[in-house]
């Protein structure tokens, strides 16, 4: 495999994936448009609700993705069905749960991230209306992993841009147009996420290299099968909270300044996100082809992938970091005309520079791990950087204010780089000697 094959995989997945930061992007940019900066900061203390509760279960994309590929690298036909009829129940079932309790799960948020009363008041409109999305979003995220592991490049990003591009347009045309505001952008990503389930079905009949034969109950819950299948889940998601605690302190301490501080740093986590979708894009061709190594046993692949990642990584972080710090204004008056909030992100924003070369590594190479299903060195790189930013949060913002809380997070992000990457020799050792078991 030469660099040509790998940017052919990668570059398709950048596209698709880019299309969910731009499509919160858009969502900031559009109520940032509006009087107050409170609507910014209800769209992001709502957002990162649902934020909490998905990326808790993300890891039904990541995990279904792995398995697919691995069963696409075997091809394996009941595998690859069994890729995505087990987290696919999974999803149903949670997504539900979470309508069933919505009023507990809502205060509970509030009440942890304690923003003023109007930021309040907007988040729970937007909360109210997004939570019957649920089960439709966790659902796609199966969809979008199967898509991805089965190495369907064109339907997985044909699936985003689509639905994202409807719910960009319907942000838009909702609170530009019909002057809905807040509710106007919940009830276009409740549209979409919808949209996007039954579009997805028809995508996974139509490209499927497999007949589809429904699963026997017995195969479908075999005990070692499901058990690998949780044991790879539950470490996902034990990083995933990490994740998530460092992002709901930085909003809360970032809320504790002032409505302003949160709507400022919101705006700059938007652009933070498309950062490291950016890169996403790459570790998502890294985990392809890393499951697609283990499941043939393809030696020269899997050194060749990885090779390629860490080369590739840092290519990307020095055109990412040369055009923000270019336009670094610019791109930051895109999503608000609120001169006090321009002011402080534009202060702040030069922690972003900062941000591809200290995340490059670690967000690429976690590709890498997820497609091995070796996902014990993941967990270990976040709870391990979770706990630095934590120290760092509490020494720093006492001193640097929201600068000190800036970098925080820089040193978090360090952390799951040099973190990760350590465990490199361990995944390389664990590939050879599955291969010689073989």
């Amino acid at each position: 495999m030469n660099y040509r094959t790998y940017l052919a995989l990668a570059i398709p997945l950048t596209i698709s994936t880019m299309t969910t930061p731009l499509l919160g992007a858009v969502d900031t940019a559009v109520v940032g448009r509006l009087s107050d900066p409170a609507y910014i900061g209800g769209v992001a203390v709502g957002a990162l609700i649902f934020n909490t509760l998905y990326w808790l279960f993300g890891f039904l994309r990541v995990s279904t993705s792995a398995f697919a590929a691995q069963a696409n690298g075997a091809n394996s036909s009941e595998q690859g069905i069994l890729a995505l009829s087990r987290p696919f129940l999974i999803a149903l079932a949670v997504g539900l749960i979470f309508i069933l309790l919505q009023v507990p799960i809502q205060r509970a948020a509030l009440a942890i991230v304690s923003p003023d009363a109007a930021v309040s008041r907007l988040a729970v409109e937007y909360f109210t209306i997004r939570i019957w999305g649920a089960p439709f979003t966790l659902m796609n995220y199966v969809i979008l992993g199967w898509l991805m592991g089965m190495a369907k490049i064109k339907q997985s990003l044909s699936l985003q841009i689509i639905t994202n591009v409807l719910n960009m347009t319907l942000a838009i045309l909702f609170v530009e147009v019909f002057s809905f505001g807040v509710k106007g952008v919940a009830a276009s990503t409740l549209i979409a996420e919808v949209t996007a389930f039954i579009l997805g079905l028809f995508i996974v009949s139509k490209a499927s290299p497999f007949k589809w034969k429904t699963p026997s109950i017995g195969v479908l819950f075999d005990t070692a099968s499901v058990k690998k299948m949780f044991n790879v889940n539950k470490d996902l998601f034990i990083r995933t909270i990490c994740l998530l605690v460092v992002i709901n302190l930085f909003t809360a301490k970032g809320a504790s300044f002032g409505t302003e501080f949160l709507a400022a740093n919101a705006v700059l986590f938007q652009i933070h996100y498309i950062m490291a979708y950016f890169f996403y894009g790459f570790a998502n061709a890294s985990s392809i082809l890393v499951g697609k190594a283990v499941g043939s046993q393809d030696r020269s692949l899997y050194i060749q992938t990885l090779s390629l990642s860490r080369k590739w990584a840092v290519i990307v972080a020095f055109v990412i970091a040369g055009v923000y710090t270019a336009f670094l204004e610019p791109i930051i008056k895109l999503f608000t005309t609120l001169p006090s909030v321009i002011t402080l992100a534009t202060e702040y924003g030069v922690w972003l520079i900062l941000y591809p070369f200290v995340a490059c590594l670690g967000l690429v190479m976690y590709g890498a791990f997820t497609g091995a299903t070796y996902i014990a060195p993941i967990r270990n790189s976040m709870l391990y950087a979770m706990l630095l930013y934590i120290v760092a949060q509490v020494v720093a913002t006492p001193i640097w204010h929201n600068h000190g809380l800036w970098l925080a997070f820089t040193l978090y992000t360090v952390g799951r780089s040099v973190f990760l990457v350590m465990y490199l020799p361990s995944l390389n050792r664990r590939f050879l000697s599955q291969q010689n078991a073989a």
